[in-house]
């Protein structure tokens, strides 16, 4: 995948995997307009809904694929090519037995790393504690990756709220923010 070629420009790309109604994206987008966004999501409603943000809005940095993560991160990511990946509440699969499905594990956690120029950072949200705890280890297994913090890092006030955020906010979890950077010299 050409960046460069996709948006016409040189601007940083920004990945979020699992965009969900993709309101979040819209939004950060719209702030930010000399940052690149790619939005992957599987969920055709979500994807609906974020073509019609990006054209209410009149957004031409945001591009989105309909695709699983895995096969983007392992055919369409160029090596350290993106500036940031956001993960914003994906799946927790809380039921033990279905932890194998989680997003955040290695060694999936390894080509989201290689996709990171040096530098470049992964932001993850999650308002569940188990998942929290688990993907903390899972990032700070993987080569390549350093948290930004000692344990879970404070919230980014560009962030906003999403929608899981609330339903989570309202069963009154609390939400816990990872934040890792590409090790330099990698």
């Amino acid at each position: 995948m050409n960046c460069a070629q996709i948006f016409g420009n040189d601007n940083p790309v920004i990945a979020e995997i699992g965009f969900g109604m993709g309101l979040a994206t819209a939004i950060i987008a719209e702030e930010n307009p000399a940052k690149n966004y790619v939005g992957i999501e599987v969920h055709r409603p979500g994807i609906g809904r974020l073509l019609w943000e990006i054209e209410q809005r009149s957004l031409s940095n945001v591009r989105i694929i309909e695709q699983d993560a895995a096969v983007v991160f392992e055919k369409m990511i160029p090596p350290r090519s993106l500036e940031g990946i956001h993960l914003f509440f994906p799946d927790p699969w809380p039921k033990k037995r279905h932890h194998k499905r989680r997003l955040v594990k290695r060694p999936f956690t390894a080509a989201l790393a290689a996709g990171l120029k040096p530098g470049g950072y992964l932001y993850m949200v999650t308002d569940w504690e188990d998942y929290a705890a688990w993907a903390l280890a899972e990032l700070g297994a993987t080569d390549g990756l350093v948290n930004s913090c000692d344990g879970f890092a404070p919230p980014r006030d560009w962030r906003p709220r999403t929608a899981f955020e609330q339903k989570g906010l309202a069963k009154n979890h609390q939400v816990r923010e990872l934040f890792f950077y590409q090790h330099e010299e990698q």
